[in-house]
């Protein structure tokens, strides 16, 4: 069985934004899509702005990430969500 390595850059509005929710309710969603949190970690982006990158694992076989995505953009806060790295690994 292979599974995938996902990591998912999501920017928030502006430097008030509450990051911990946004990482809370998008570690609920990929959990919904069969996802397994890894790691999770901020990142500075300029002038105070963070960026939150989640690493995940699933199964390659439930296919695309587009659902996951498009959920988490539409978390309160959340200017964008994308996809910025992907890798098969074996288990």
């Amino acid at each position: 069985m292979a599974f995938v390595i996902i990591t998912i850059t999501i920017m928030p509005e502006g430097i008030e934004t509450d990051l911990k929710l946004i990482e809370q309710q998008a570690g609920h969603i990929i959990t919904h899509h069969e996802g397994k949190v890894q790691k999770s970690v901020t990142e500075p982006i300029a002038f105070g702005l963070k960026a939150i990158k989640i690493t995940f694992s699933r199964d390659e076989k439930l296919g695309s990430t587009d659902s996951i995505e498009e959920e988490i953009r539409r978390i309160k806060g959340v200017t964008s969500a994308e996809v910025t790295s992907v890798s098969r690994a074996m288990g």
